[in-house]
């Protein structure tokens, strides 16, 4: 297995009693931002306690992180707080449906109660990789900073909520004062 930005092995055989404790150095922040595209990653912590769930492993916690992302909009650099529950469930490799080859695809609907399920393989499962990619998923890709609404106005962008085109101006011409 090759180690990822935030490699947490646990053995699935002897969990621990007490909730793990995820705090990152700046080796790993620096590695996680380069992985998400980000121009920092300041903090990053995470607190998830482990439970049997029959043959499969429960996580369920807390996730914090102090991200810089960029604006979509301007590019401009603004801080991001994350704080996200997380709820995963880890299952033996190959126990979703053993009879499937690898390269079909299967569909899962998942519910809002529903947790991601991640296999693993051997006796151990990484939970700080599964925490590095609940951050990845938190990570809004279009978020806007401060200053986009200036920077639409610099360049002319109409907001999406403001209509446009010759159908809107068709439709304002007929519109009764």
């Amino acid at each position: 297995m090759s180690k990822g930005e935030l490699q947490r092995m646990v053995k699935a055989r002897q969990l621990p009693a007490k909730a793990i404790e995820i705090t990152t150095n700046e080796a790993e922040r620096a590695a996680l931002a380069y992985r998400f595209d980000l121009p920092a990653v300041g903090s990053l912590n995470a607190e998830i306690s482990l439970e049997e769930d029959g043959k499969a492993v429960l996580a369920r916690g807390r996730l914090q992180a102090q991200i810089m992302q960029s604006c979509a909009i301007s590019g401009e650099e603004f801080p991001v707080s994350v704080d996200e529950p997380v709820l995963l469930r880890f299952i033996e490799e190959g126990t979703i449906d053993p009879t499937l080859s690898a390269d079909e695809e299967i569909e899962i609907e998942l519910s809002g109660e529903d947790c991601d399920e991640i296999e693993y393989s051997g006796d151990a499962f990484d939970l700080g990789e599964a925490v590095a990619q609940s951050l990845g998923l938190a990570i809004d890709p279009y978020a806007t900073g401060p200053n986009a609404d200036a920077a639409r106005d610099k360049v002319g962008i109409v907001t999406d909520d403001t209509p446009s085109g010759p159908l809107a101006a068709a439709l304002a011409a007929l519109k009764k004062d």
